[in-house]
């Protein structure tokens, strides 16, 4: 975590280094190219989550659609078009209303109404379909348990039965109609006279047939009650025809009876007086009727009966007030163009005016004639009822007898009228079924469906590749978010801001055949980890101070730095470099040796040359750490450490020194402080940032030289897959380099 500077040591021994964080493109293409990329890049670390989810949703989502029972819906469609009653009684009874969208979803409910539904279940015996019954349905076992024992602890013995006779309750046929109803389904086309029917079963023969059979019911009932209000209108109209012929029955012959007993014969045999006194009636009524007609015909000439009737009077006006309207539309239609001063204006002007005085002159002319008329008409009408006056008074005993007889023949002629209107409605109600048509009419039936409606296989398995599509992002993302370990050398970089100088690949059993990883390097050094490790050694060899002693530590157990401190030393013994490995973890000694090294040495119980051991396959020396020693920080921080660390850097031209976890062990820092350089061991993916920050923060403090990071036990596999740049060191492009 510190930057050594192109400068000397002493300022990386007292001031910390800041960590360069990364920095941002400034082009926004290239910012989009390297987000798209990190996406990508994200999606193949992490595919097999995102292929899990993928397939494991539609999976679970098509497992679950087999444990639905198929379900099929038959749809079929009528118009709704009802004729309308012409017959005055009818009207009254069937009334036909202007089609909107409440009278089509009142249809709608009419044909999911229980009396078609009733004709559904009876023709195609669903009482009998477990489907709709469910009283014909088995129990689940868990239920059925329940029943037992229910029944058999807590039931009373059933008593007689003292219900009153009479209908009782039938659930299991009530349940039948609500469940057909359910399935029954009606929907008005919007703006049309349509109704689309659709019925939902398990068994697509019965789907289609009650759709048929609903439909089928509908109509008829229409066209029943059609008849049915026929056959109301002529009972009604039966009994008021019997009514009425009674009634001119009586009324005939009580007529009859008045003339025998007042001596009165009708006709021309009447007598004198009563023939005389009715063409005098007669006579003044006409008489009336031409002073009538003349006053109407003078009260429209003057337009006090509005203008029809007065062109009525006097159609020599017409033609005049034809050509009125004819100038008065061509005038409006000028003052629109043209200016009231334009001279086609007042031409205009002119020539309605012209025929205006022409109407009131024809007017005029037409009036004083029908004034002449009625005057001679009111003259005659006087003169008629004084001579009425007179025969009246002449025969005024007469008429007292005239007068109920004139009573009982308007009555009786009344009565004639209505029973002979009864006849004609009774012959149109005979001839009205002959004629009738039912309101609703089928478009096309239902036709057995092929396919299941439910479950919607399709779509559902579509969402559930969407949903699995989705949740595998989301995974991703999450795991992405969650996962605080190093992936990569530009992870290093950037979290750490130290330089990443290997890519120690994880060395699987059957790679190593039995060799030790720290074994393998030496004994295959055309291998990737032989590489790998040479590239450890450059970069230390590369930086500008060309440290002798380094330490290798770690922020955890289990992070390689052990393996990777013994294996580079070996393969940098192989290039002919003088090279010792010191055991500084007094406290978990790696070698397992009880043997006497350094905590001999520290404590001056032993010379150093009798404690080293040599490594017989390539010359490394190593320095183990003897046995084990509680006051370990006390030795490593002594002079006779300083002294000894001196010498080695005289006699090796490298000093490994494997420390334990810097995180929780002292011993490591004091190991680093006192070393030429630090190597900081971070296991690929394994090692959380905030533990590595945290344990760089205390070599830090410790004031280390920390140059550099290796990624240790990377799975080369998954690696390659990633995306990362670092990726590339194990192409298989590069497979003639290396050999196992």
């Amino acid at each position: 975590m510190l930057d050594r500077p192109a400068g000397t040591t002493e300022a990386l021994t007292t001031a910390p280094r800041e960590r360069p964080q990364g920095r941002a493109p400034t082009d926004p293409a290239d910012a989009a190219a390297l987000n798209a990329a990190a996406v990508l890049g994200t999606l193949r670390r992490r595919k097999s989550t995102f292929l899990a989810s993928l397939l494991l949703c539609p999976l679970l989502a098509y497992v679950a659609i087999a444990q639905f029972t198929p379900r099929y819906t038959a749809t079929g469609t009528l118009l709704y078009d009802p004729s309308e009653y012409k017959l005055q009684e009818l009207q009254s009874i069937l009334r036909t209303d202007p089609i909107t969208d409440a009278v089509m979803a009142s249809q709608a409910e009419v044909l999911r109404g229980i009396t078609v539904i009733e004709q559904v279940v009876s023709r195609l015996n669903l009482q009998t379909d477990p489907e709709f019954n469910a009283s014909l349905r088995p129990l689940p076992w868990p239920k059925r348990m329940l029943f037992v024992v229910w029944d058999t602890l807590f039931r009373p013995p059933t008593a007689p039965s003292d219900e009153p006779p009479g209908p009782r309750l039938n659930p299991a046929r009530n349940d039948t109609l609500s469940a057909v109803q359910t399935a029954l389904s009606v929907t008005p086309v919007k703006a049309s006279h349509v109704l689309e029917v659709s019925f939902t079963a398990e068994n697509p023969v019965i789907a289609a047939a009650a759709v048929n059979d609903a439909m089928d019911a509908y109509i008829r009932s229409r066209i029943a009650a059609k008849y049915h209000a026929v056959d109301r209108a002529r009972e009604l109209l039966e009994q008021r025809r019997r009514e009425l012929r009674e009634d001119v029955r009586k009324q005939e012959d009580e007529i009859a009876a008045y003339r025998a007993r007042n001596g009165l014969i009708e006709g021309m045999h009447a007598h004198l007086d009563s023939e005389a006194i009715s063409l005098q009636t007669e006579s003044l009524a006409r008489a009336r009727n031409a002073l009538a007609e003349a006053e109407g015909r003078l009260d429209a000439a003057s337009g006090r009966a509005g203008a029809a009737a007065q062109a009525a009077i006097a159609p020599s006006v017409v033609q005049l007030r034809a050509r009125q309207d004819q100038l008065s539309a061509e005038l409006q239609s000028m003052l629109g163009r043209l200016g009231p001063g334009h001279p086609e204006v007042r031409a205009v002007h002119a020539q309605l005016a012209d025929v205006e005085r022409a109407i009131a002159a024809e007017i005029s002319r037409v009036v004083a004639a029908t004034e002449a008329d009625v005057r001679s008409d009111r003259e005659r009408v006087n003169a008629l009822q004084r001579d009425m006056n007179e025969q009246q008074s002449q025969i005024a005993h007469d008429a007292q007898a005239q007068v109920p007889l004139n009573a009982m023949l308007r009555n009786a002629e009344a009565s004639r009228g209505l029973l002979q209107s009864v006849l004609d409605r009774i012959q149109q109600t005979a001839q009205q079924p002959l004629i009738e048509a039912a309101d609703a009419h089928e478009i096309s039936e239902a036709l057995i469906p092929d396919r299941p409606s439910f479950p919607p296989t399709i779509p559902w398995m579509s969402a559930a590749i969407a949903f699995g599509a989705v949740l595998g992002l989301l995974l991703v993302y999450v795991r992405e978010l969650a996962d605080s370990t190093f992936h990569s050398s530009d992870d290093v970089r950037t979290v750490l801001g130290l330089p990443c100088l290997a890519l120690i690949p994880r060395m699987s059993r059957r790679a190593l055949n039995g060799i030790a990883v720290e074994d393998y390097a030496a004994r295959k050094p055309r291998s990737a980890l032989a590489e790998q490790l040479r590239a450890l050694r450059a970069g230390l060899w590369l930086w500008p101070d060309r440290p002798r002693t380094v330490a290798i530590t770690a922020a955890q157990q289990k992070e390689g730095k052990s393996t990777v401190t013994r294996a580079l030393g070996r393969l940098a013994a192989m290039n002919g470099e003088r090279v010792i490995v010191l055991d500084c973890d007094f406290r978990h000694p790696g070698s397992g040796d009880e043997r006497a090294g350094l905590v001999d040495c520290l404590r001056e119980h032993a010379n150093l040359a009798d404690v080293i051991r040599k490594d017989a396959s390539t010359g490394m020396d190593i320095l183990p750490s003897g046995q084990g020693e509680a006051n370990a920080l006390g030795l490593l921080s002594s002079i006779t450490m300083t002294q000894l660390l001196q010498t080695l850097r005289q006699d090796y031209d490298l000093v490994l020194l494997d420390t334990p976890p810097a995180e929780a062990i002292t011993d490591a820092r004091i190991v680093a402080s006192l070393a030429d350089a630090t190597l900081f061991c971070v296991r690929w993916r394994g090692t959380s940032r905030h533990v590595a920050l945290h344990a760089l923060e205390l070599l830090e403090e410790a004031h280390a030289t920390v140059v550099g990071v290796a990624l240790t036990q990377v799975d080369v596999n998954v690696h390659v897959r990633s995306g990362y740049a670092d990726a590339e060191v194990y192409h298989p492009r590069y497979g003639g380099y290396f050999r196992e």
